[in-house]
């Protein structure tokens, strides 16, 4: 068994303990690998593994390795993953990001959800869509701010961007945060969710992605359908030191 085969095994175990603690089937959960910073090789062996879903920081890293990802996955006749943008995407390159990506996990502007839309229809395609929550006070953190203006509007607007598919939201919990504090944010997500689901009834906000390698148990029982899990899978990773 390969390293990351043992890996895999681990999490999964890890999932189905916490499913069992929060009463939750753990169909209900999808697992998303982050392999940013890891070679097309690492993503076929994870895809081989069963692993259908991953996700990207960056539009330009996943640019370079997306053609011998294809190749790889061709060749060892596993049904294609779907690869979604979770890092930040200026609103420039939207048009590449949604030639790109089957997903994007981060949007946080009503400029950048026009931006993908002009750009999906242009494909003649529907792009699902997160909408990024910003619930830390961490500087580094991206999202929108759930109380502003600005996510007042773009939660109005979504319904009418055809060629846009909001599905829900994402956020990221602050970082090496004591465990209260990391539920309390988790929570706060999934409130904010029910929230906007019933004063906006023509969006769907089924998916709550929250939760990552040191504190998806946590995520699982406050309610989070989608995890995104990298360093637990693939092991420590190298800074990225590419173009953004």
């Amino acid at each position: 068994m390969t390293a990351l085969a043992e890996n895999l095994s681990r999490v999964e175990e890890a999932i189905e303990a916490a499913c069992r603690k929060a009463g939750r089937a753990r169909a209900d959960i999808a697992l998303m690998a982050v392999s940013k910073t890891y070679p097309a090789e690492t993503m076929a062996e994870a895809a081989a593994l069963g692993l259908t879903l991953f996700g990207e920081n960056r539009v330009q890293e996943f640019a370079a390795k997306a053609p011998r990802a294809e190749e790889l996955w061709a060749q060892a006749a596993v049904p294609r993953p779907r690869v979604y943008l979770i890092g930040h995407l200026q609103s420039n390159k939207a048009a590449r990001a949604a030639e790109l990506f089957d997903g994007i996990d981060s949007l946080d502007s009503l400029r950048l959800a026009e931006r993908l839309n002009e750009a999906a229809g242009k494909l003649a395609k529907r792009l699902p869509v997160l909408m990024e929550v910003k619930l830390s006070t961490e500087e580094t953190k991206a999202g929108i701010d759930p109380e502003s203006g600005e996510a007042a509007q773009l939660l109005d607007r979504l319904p009418d961007l055809k060629h846009l598919d909001a599905q829900g939201l994402m956020t990221i919990a602050p970082w090496g945060a004591p465990e209260a504090e990391t539920r309390a944010c988790f929570r706060s997500l999934r409130l904010w969710r029910d929230r906007w689901a019933q004063a906006h009834p023509r969006l769907t906000l089924d998916v709550l992605s929250m939760g990552m390698s040191g504190d998806f148990p946590l995520a699982i029982e406050e309610g989070a359908t989608r995890i995104r899990i990298g360093t637990a899978l693939f092991g420590k990773r190298a800074s990225y030191t590419g173009p953004a």
